[in-house]
């Protein structure tokens, strides 16, 4: 018979009642000595149900919460740099110009800051030449709100002679947020579920997860027996390009597949999904706003997230239901063809949504 925690209306009706019993008396008078203690006591057993109740929730990783959820990909799971459970997040790091009087002397950790307010110090020392300089700076903030894109600007906050008081951003990246909860939950019952098999394919891609960014992995024999070929997804870091890994992020999954590989494995490939784009016309459809049709886009990428896959077919009706399911969508008519990828690698992604 299943457990239901009771109210506590039902725990002091409870308590009332055994402490009648016990005394052989018809009821307890309200506001007696008896009938606060009762209730008094009916709170406390209330409060300890409660608490059981919350704690059998996180004897399982699949409905423990944050703390009890690091215990468990604590026990269950380590990453590549080496670290147990939760994968921490990362300091963005790139590179950016400086311009000045010719000879200038930047030291080294010298400070910058965005327009988000977010700090870099330079990490390495440099003289200003005749053009724009180079310099390699990391962000003093961890998570992807170090992240600058190319051809910004950020201001130079250490004062120097001679300095310009403005960098131009030729790359910031690599900084990744803490892996959520439902990102942790799923890697752990990843591992539970699909024990260690000295290097099978279920193994490759929970390595493949283990690195910093990776959202998504896939484990594949693309060129045939013998053969290993990886391709993965960096939904968080690399939003920008529907999460393409970048070749950065691939030379980085690769290298660490390559201390965890059984030793006889050769012929391993490492490789970013190939993006396939596929357009569509929605008709009739009610509501045919730009909420709903926001809504509509947003639906079929998150089934892409859920469904899609190196190789995978995108087929009419998941495109279908996305739609249906979209907030605001009430019915609609589709022109759009159950499409297969030309090869293995190629992965579905929504292009051109046209309306009619």
């Amino acid at each position: 018979m299943p457990w239901k925690t009771p109210t506590l209306k039902d725990v002091r009706r409870l308590t009332r009642d055994y402490v009648t019993s016990q005394l052989g008396a018809r009821s307890l008078i309200p506001n007696s000595v008896l009938r606060i203690m009762s209730d008094a006591k009916a709170g406390l057993a209330h409060l300890v149900l409660l608490y059981i109740d919350w704690l059998s929730k996180q004897l399982l990783p699949d409905t423990a919460e944050t703390e009890w959820l690091d215990r468990h990909g604590q026990i269950w799971l380590t990453n590549a740099d080496g670290s147990k459970g939760r994968k921490a997040a990362t300091y963005a790091s790139g590179t950016v110009s400086l311009t000045g009087a010719q000879g200038i002397i930047v030291p080294m950790a010298t400070g910058l800051t965005s327009a988000a307010g977010v700090s870099y110090e330079t990490t390495e020392e440099i003289t200003i030449g005749s053009g724009p300089t180079p310099v390699e700076v990391m962000a003093l903030t961890a998570g992807a709100v170090g992240n600058v894109d190319e051809g910004e600007t950020i201001t130079v906050s250490d004062a120097i002679p001679g300095l310009d008081g403005t960098a131009a951003v030729v790359s910031i990246s690599g900084g990744v947020d803490e892996e959520t909860d439902d990102q942790l939950r799923a890697r752990i019952l990843f591992r539970i579920q699909r024990p260690p098999m000295g290097g099978d394919a279920d193994d490759y891609v929970l390595w493949a997860l283990a690195v910093p960014g990776v959202t998504r992995a896939w484990c594949a024999q693309e060129l045939g027996p013998g053969t290993v070929t990886v391709r993965f997804m960096m939904d968080g870091l690399r939003a920008d390009d529907r999460g393409i890994p970048a070749p950065g992020d691939v030379l980085a999954v690769r290298n660490y597949l390559d201390t965890k590989r059984p030793v006889a494995v050769k012929d391993m490939f490492v490789e970013a999904p190939i993006p396939f784009f596929y357009d569509l016309t929605i008709s009739a459809l009610d509501d045919d706003d730009e909420v709903t049709r926001a809504a509509i886009e947003a639906s079929i990428k998150d089934m892409e997230m859920r469904r899609s896959k190196p190789g995978q077919t995108m087929y009419r009706s998941w495109v279908d239901e996305a739609i249906s399911n979209a907030v605001g969508e009430d019915h609609h008519e589709l022109t759009f063809t159950t499409t297969p990828m030309p090869e293995p690698g190629y992965m579905p992604f929504v292009g051109t949504i046209l309306y009619a």
